[in-house]
């Protein structure tokens, strides 16, 4: 996919096997208006076949300052519903696309930037990482899927307390509810994420995708149905080609380090 497919609001650019998606409405604060939710949309429904990785970040000294407001006034109860599916269908791209999303959060990450950072499946915050969810405060309600990824990351009682009294967490107390797996130092967030976009485009591609997709499920699913599940998903990932090629390669690499001594 070319820069040229996507609006102003966002850039694209490859580096090897990884994907580097910015958000580019700086003076907004990254905030999310319709053209970044399609931008979105279309970006992970046709990445180039060698993206392996996507790295989500936002320009300037923000991560994402949710959706912009100017463009809810005057919306009829329809066309709102319409709006909220339109983003749960660009962040669907997101969490259960063809490859692992690193989200890289600094500064204000609230509302619709909560949503969209946990459509993604690794979370890094800087030290200027903030979090919110004002919708409480406006009349509003999380429409683009919050209500049913964040609660996972943090509880229900953590969620209900930040939309009820619009309580903000900085960075340290995000990663300790759960909405981060890594704090890093001012700065470090891209450096950290290419790191682990590398060390993630070297896996087998079917087994992150059965990460990505089966994991979740399984978490909902009861033990009997989770362990069936398991069993099944573990077939098809040790019988894939890629997969067999590394395990003889391994094990050719035990048996070479035994005859030689080692």
């Amino acid at each position: 996919m070319n820069q040229s497919d996507l609006p102003d609001c966002l850039s694209a650019e490859i580096d090897g096997a990884v994907a580097i998606v910015s958000l580019n409405r700086v003076a907004k604060r990254n905030a999310l208006n319709d053209a970044a939710i399609l931008g979105l949309h279309r970006f992970f429904d046709n990445m180039p076949p060698e993206v392996r990785v996507v790295i989500v970040q936002g320009n300037g000294e923000h991560f994402c300052a949710g959706l912009d407001l100017s463009e809810v006034r005057g919306r009829s109860a329809v066309e709102a519903m319409h709006h909220s599916r339109s983003w749960h269908l660009a962040f669907e791209r997101i969490q259960f696309g063809r490859v692992p999303v690193i989200c890289v959060m600094k500064g204000a990450t609230i509302g619709g930037g909560m949503e969209l950072a946990a459509a993604s499946h690794i979370r890094i915050a800087e030290p200027s990482a903030f979090y919110a969810l004002p919708e409480g405060q406006r009349g509003l309600f999380v429409g683009g899927g919050g209500s049913v990824r964040i609660p996972r990351l943090i509880g229900v009682p953590c969620m209900m307390d930040m939309m009820l009294t619009g309580r903000v967490l900085d960075a340290k107390a995000g990663h300790r509810a759960g909405l981060s797996q890594y704090l890093v130092g001012a700065g470090e967030g891209m450096a950290k994420a290419m790191e682990l976009a590398r060390r993630i485009a070297d896996n087998a591609p079917t087994t992150n995708y059965a990460v990505m997709h089966v994991l979740p499920r399984i978490a909902e699913q009861s033990i009997s149905d989770g362990l069936m599940t398991e069993a099944l998903v573990a077939a098809v990932t040790q019988s894939d080609p890629d997969t067999q090629d590394r395990l003889t390669a391994f094990v050719e690499h035990k048996l070479n380090k035994v005859r030689s001594g080692q």
